[in-house]
């Protein structure tokens, strides 16, 4: 789904995991590529405190984007 993904992108969650008290718009960090699908995201406060840090496939993750995208 997200192929494009790759280190220090910027993700943001598609879904809830309330068991982690993750919810669906969050932003994190990707900081670990452990698998072509698998992505270890660090999710940081304002204060720039971690506040959860977890593995997730690219299914449950929306690549952001902070500049003009040219489609062809």
């Amino acid at each position: 789904m997200n192929e494009s993904i790759k280190l220090l992108d910027i993700v943001a969650l598609t879904e809830d995991i309330p068991q982690e008290n993750l919810y669906r718009g969050q932003v994190g960090t990707v900081v670990e590529v452990l698998a072509s699908d698998v992505y270890e995201v660090e999710f940081i406060d304002d204060n720039g405190q971690t506040y959860a840090q977890k593995a997730l496939k690219d299914t449950r993750l929306l690549l952001l984007h902070h500049k003009c995208i040219k489609v062809a």
